[in-house]
């Protein structure tokens, strides 16, 4: 059956097998390395580049920015796709490092399901719950990675617990560790209950694997006495103890299947793969002003989640990323940027790993496409087909947590200096205010994380050759005004509380303390603030 030019049966088995999902963890829990393990399972690359830092010539493939090659981390979220057996996977790599969590929060819009990637030795760490949270908030499906197993870790009986105490989810380890550090001899698969022993292969692509019955007698030489001894008792103690499987828990994000492994040496990276591809789903319904949209609806629709100027030096060009929602995008179709009211065409609509661009000539609902912006386009956009016309539901602002006054040093720079501020703003790596009667002479720019302040002073100097004038301010804590109708001169505010404007001409309150929130709050009658400027997360 055709539908506009669609063969409606292909339509739905493309869409089908996509799979898409963002990978987040705490800086260091090994993120990249399981990305590009994945990447070699789809025969994407041909060699892993550990991300070492300095001293490694290699770097990982999704990391693109000098910056980010010179200290060896993620600073912005990339997007990969690849093929894997009959799926077609779209990876969202997350920034890793604890200062980029704002890009993050985004993504993770974007995402069907999230893969939660912690350190053995370390547990749950501080940047995974604030992560975590965004993932609740929308009930995505999270399942968890236990890496570093090679390493010396914590008991997994007590991470287990700590999962579920800290984040608030119940936990099914779908296999189980035999050991950690030097004694890690491999898992046991819980379902098809034998055991599967690992073997380093260096980081190629295939892991020599020996499957064993539980019950086979040459287990005791395989993994030792002592070990299958342990084993025998915790299966015991997860059979009677741990939670029910239950795959619709899972797809509400209530239960999180767990996986043990080590990315480094592809300790149980394949079978992570396997297992996720079959338990999470294909692209979901998304909320809109018109009611809920259909992934299989064949009327084409998107909505922008990140943009990024500058990825090609040689271009100077800027690129907007949208995550298609239903239907098929072909590049010459005409489509309706909503914001703007205006029909277009998506000019260079591309794939992209990490340098590497593709040109493509069609993208399914669930693909991540990016397409070349002239400057129109902001986050939380929607681009559909123009038979109709309906905004999907936007994507909140964070609230900063640092701040910064900045003025360009050259006063002959001005106009570059307003290019550079703006632009970077709309990408969503920082944002800008101002005070009420003042232009964009001096900016306040807000970060959710420090090191997104020490990328904006590089980029402006790189990208806009402008140095900057900067000054901290002590600002910790910032609030959107919800009344439309209060005077601002008005309000009673203490002397370390700051009014400002964002560039859409919204109210905000800087706050040094909590303390002074609620002073604001008590001698300011009616007065209504809020952590996020527009959206919500439900």
């Amino acid at each position: 059956m055709k539908y506009g030019g669609i063969i409606l049966g292909k339509l739905e088995d493309e869409i089908k097998r996509r799979r898409t999902f963002a990978i987040i963890s705490h800086p260091d829990a090994g993120k990249t390395t399981l990305t590009e393990k994945f990447l070699l399972y789809g025969g994407a690359i041909a060699q892993a580049g550990a991300v070492k830092g300095k001293k490694n010539s290699r770097h990982a493939v999704s990391d693109w920015m000098e910056i980010e090659k010179q200290r060896g981390i993620s600073v912005t979220s990339s997007v990969m796709q690849f093929q894997y057996k009959n799926y077609c996977i779209n990876i969202l790599d997350t920034p890793g490092h604890q200062d980029f969590s704002e890009d993050t929060y985004r993504t993770l819009m974007a995402a069907d399901s999230a893969v939660m990637v912690i350190d053995a030795s370390k547990g749950v760490e501080n940047q995974t719950r604030k992560l975590f949270k965004v993932c609740v908030m929308r009930h995505i499906p999270i399942f968890t990675f236990v890496n570093k197993m090679d390493r010396e870790s914590r008991n997994p009986f007590d991470l287990m617990e700590q999962i579920e105490s800290e984040l608030g989810i119940q936990t099914y380890p779908v296999n189980w560790p035999i050991g950690s550090g030097k004694e890690f001899k491999g898992v046991y698969d819980r379902d098809k209950k034998h055991i599967i022993s690992f073997e380093a292969s260096g980081g190629q692509h295939q892991v020599a694997a020996t499957e064993v019955d539980l019950s086979d007698p040459s287990l005791d030489s395989l993994i030792g006495e002592d070990l299958h001894s342990t084993l025998c008792d915790d299966i015991e103690l997860l059979d009677g103890a741990s939670y029910e499987f239950d795959i619709e828990k899972v797809r509400k994000g209530e239960l999180s299947p767990v996986f043990f492994g080590s990315a480094l040496t592809n300790f149980g990276v394949e079978p992570f793969l396997e297992n996720f591809l079959e338990m999470t789903t294909s692209p979901t319904p998304r909320n809109s002003s018109a009611g809920i949209i259909d992934p299989f609806d064949p009327e084409f629709s998107a909505f922008v989640f990140k943009i990024q100027a500058n990825m090609n030096k040689a271009h100077r060009d800027r690129i907007t990323f949208l995550r298609i929602c239903s239907g098929k995008f072909d590049k010459d179709m005409e489509v309706l940027h909503v914001q703007g009211n205006k029909k277009l065409r998506l000019s260079q609509p591309q794939q992209i790993m990490a340098q590497e661009r593709e040109i493509i000539d069609e993208a399914y609902a669930g693909d991540i496409i990016g397409v070349f912006d002239p400057g129109i386009f902001a986050i939380g956009d929607t681009i559909c087909s123009p038979k109709k016309k309906f905004e999907f539901e936007s994507i909140p602002t964070f609230a900063p947590e640092h701040f910064m006054r900045v003025r360009q040093k050259d006063t002959l720079k001005r106009k570059q200096f307003v290019k550079g501020t703006t632009q970077i703003a709309q990408e969503g790596a920082i944002q800008i205010f101002h005070e009420p009667d003042s232009g964009m002479e001096e900016v306040i720019v807000g970060v959710v994380g420090v090191l997104q302040l020490e990328v904006f002073e590089y980029r402006m100097k790189n990208e806009y050759n402008v140095d900057l004038f900067k000054e901290g301010l002590p600002y910790s804590y910032i609030r959107w005004i919800d009344n439309k109708d209060i005077d601002h001169k008005t309000l009673k505010l203490s002397s370390d509380t700051k009014l400002v404007k964002d560039f859409r001409d919204n109210y905000l309150l800087l706050f040094t303390s909590e303390w002074n929130i609620r002073w604001a709050l008590e001698r300011n009658e009616g007065l209504e603030l809020s952590e996020f400027n527009r959206g919500d997360l439900q």
